[in-house]
C-alpha cells in the first residue's frame, strides 16, 4: 500500500498531497481562498465527501454530497484567484474530469467551470457558491491529454 506522503497532489501542485492539499484534509485551516479551493477540488478527486461539506458554507451547504462513482477528476486548472479583500475572495477555475456514460460505459470528457465565492468566518475560509457551467469535450487522440500529464491522451488517459 501507498502512504499518501508519496502521492502526488490532486490539484496539480509538484507537491506530495501530505504537503499540500492533505494538511487540510486533516484539518489544518486553508490560508486563503485558492488554497480551500485546491483542496476542494483534491477532496473531490479523492471521494473525501465529509471534508468537502465541512468546508462549504452552512447557510449553502447541502444536507448531503453523494461522489458520483463514473466519475474520474483528472485535473484542476486555476484561471484566476483574486488576493482576498477584508473577508471575501474568488477563485475562478476549470476542473476536467472523465466519465463513464451509456450501456457500453464509453469515456467521456468534461469541463467543469466556476467562479467561486468564499468566505472568512472564525478564523476559518469557507466555500459559499459559484455559478458552474458543464461542458463535454471530444478530444482526439493526438491531442494533448485533459490530465495535465503533457502526453498525447492515446498514450495517457486515452480512450
Amino acid at each position: 500500500m501507498t502512504s499518501t506522503n508519496e502521492l502526488s497532489c490532486p490539484c496539480g501542485s509538484p507537491l506530495a498531497l501530505d504537503e499540500c492539499c492533505g494538511r487540510y484534509h486533516q484539518g489544518a485551516a486553508a490560508p486563503d481562498p485558492e488554497a480551500l479551493m485546491r483542496s476542494r477540488y483534491s477532496a473531490f478527486a479523492l471521494g473525501l465527501n465529509t471534508y468537502l461539506l465541512a468546508t462549504w458554507h452552512p447557510s449553502t451547504r447541502p444536507e448531503v454530497h453523494e461522489p458520483d462513482p463514473d466519475t474520474a477528476w483528472k485535473s484542476l486548472v486555476i484561471v484566476h484567484a483574486e488576493p482576498a479583500l477584508a473577508n471575501r475572495g474568488q477563485v475562478h477555475f476549470r476542473a476536467f474530469f472523465c466519465s463513464y456514460e451509456g450501456e457500453h460505459r464509453r469515456k467521456r470528457w468534461h469541463v467543469l467551470e466556476e467562479v467561486s465565492r468564499f468566505v472568512k468566518e472564525d478564523e476559518r475560509w469557507w466555500y459559499v457558491d459559484g455559478a458552474p457551467t458543464l461542458n463535454r469535450l471530444k478530444p482526439r487522440r493526438n491531442d494533448p491529454c485533459l490530465c495535465g500529464s503533457g502526453r498525447k491522451l492515446k498514450v495517457c488517459c486515452g480512450e
